[in-house]
């Protein structure tokens, strides 16, 4: 057999093993576990760190101040040194609607050794111990819309599932032609690094979060010495999560219902942005790591159309046999997703295409690094961290 056939083999063999061994990760039934209403609702503070969001806070902001909650709620938007009056409008916006109480604030230029988000989380959470007795954090985006019912069911899974970290990952927005081919794609490359079945075990390896909505019970950030354990850390979703799990909370993460990102990626330009900075910090800046993801991004979605061309050119039937099944149940895996996100079921072949930009984005992720620009997001440039104490 040629190279390309062995290659194609193993992608195969791949391909099986991730749609039976790998949590059945393409799977998009993991939501919100069962749930019963607590006898008495706890406390939550509402903790929103914003910088430069006045595209989207009229979208987002309203449904956290409209929220269904029968027990005290308060919510704490730190703005973070916005340049095109976030905090401004945040406070008319809780003029015109009403609704929950509403704190704006400002801490400042981030301490020595924080990245900006976490600088506005700790902020917030400050404000919230200084004036509430709040036995849960709700940590969620300036982009991210809630349904009236949101915070309620959150409160009300973790205390039936005596969970300490609740996640759900919001619903991108899909609208542009872009948006329909890189962004679900985006939450099916999660889901396969990070199974929700594995991550839901408890003491599972596996762990993650996601960032734009994290119910955080107050007990377990301070037994984790969250934020400032991982005030460094740029997938700062993740970090959190392991802190949390390794001082022995009990972490669980689904796709949301009605939990929507309401931030428009129109132009390639702007996807590009929002996965390359924080790639080559996933692949923890380690060139080893990074030529491995290549091959395996090369081998496992890049070989099957290739055979496949090949293949019919060369009249190889095995290559050309082995390219397809690949291929065929590459595009099976990625039907749950793009069902979950309604879009055309005939963007499923397209996946290695899609892949093949998360590969070059990886790449010039690593590229950005070693320019000196690190992870770059609304205008601060995180280099490569240090170790934290």
């Amino acid at each position: 057999m040629s190279a390309l056939t062995w290659i194609t083999v193993g992608s195969l063999a791949a391909w099986v093993w991730l749609l039976l061994g790998q949590g059945f990760f393409w799977r998009t039934d993991v939501r919100l576990p069962g749930r019963t209403p607590p006898a008495q609702w706890p406390s939550v503070a509402i903790v929103v760190p914003a910088r430069d969001e006045a595209e989207v806070l009229p979208s987002s902001l309203p449904s956290l101040l409209a929220q269904d909650y029968p027990g005290r709620a308060e919510i704490f938007l730190v703005d973070d040194g916005s340049s095109d009056g976030t905090g401004d409008l945040a406070r008319a916006l809780a003029a015109e609607h009403g609704g929950l109480p509403l704190t704006v604030d400002s801490p400042g230029e981030p301490g020595p050794g924080w990245t900006g988000k976490l600088w506005a989380v700790r902020h917030g959470m400050a404000l919230a111990r200084a004036r509430t007795d709040a036995e849960y954090l709700l940590l969620t985006d300036a982009d991210i819309a809630h349904a009236p019912d949101s915070l309620r069911e959150l409160v009300s899974a973790a205390r039936s599932g005596g969970l300490d970290l609740v996640s759900q990952m919001a619903r991108l927005r899909v609208a542009t032609a872009w948006e329909r081919l890189i962004v679900p794609a985006f939450v099916y490359f999660f889901a396969q690094l990070y199974p929700f079945r594995w991550i839901n075990r408890p003491g599972a390896r596996t762990t993650a979060a996601a960032g734009g909505c994290v119910l955080l019970r107050r007990e377990a950030a301070e037994r984790a010495g969250v934020p400032d354990s991982i005030r460094q850390a740029v997938i700062d979703d993740v970090t959190l999560a392991r802190a949390v799990r390794r001082t022995g909370g009990r972490i669980w993460l689904g796709l949301a219902d009605r939990v929507d990102s309401v931030r428009p990626y129109p132009r390639l330009g702007q996807l590009w942005r929002m996965v390359s900075r924080s790639a080559y910090a996933q692949l923890r800046h380690n060139l080893l790591l990074l030529a491995g993801t290549v091959a395996g991004l090369a081998v496992v979605y890049l070989a099957p159309p290739v055979a496949v061309v090949a293949g019919a050119l060369t009249g190889e039937a095995l290559l050309l046999t082995a390219g397809a099944a690949a291929w065929a149940v590459m595009a099976g895996t990625y039907v749950p997703m793009l069902r979950y996100y309604r879009q055309p079921l005939a963007l499923a072949p397209l996946l290695p295409f899609t892949a093949l930009l998360y590969l070059l984005m990886t790449v010039d992720s690593a590229v950005q690094h070693y320019r000196g620009r690190g992870a770059a997001w609304k205008g601060r440039t995180y280099a490569r961290p240090e170790a934290a104490p």
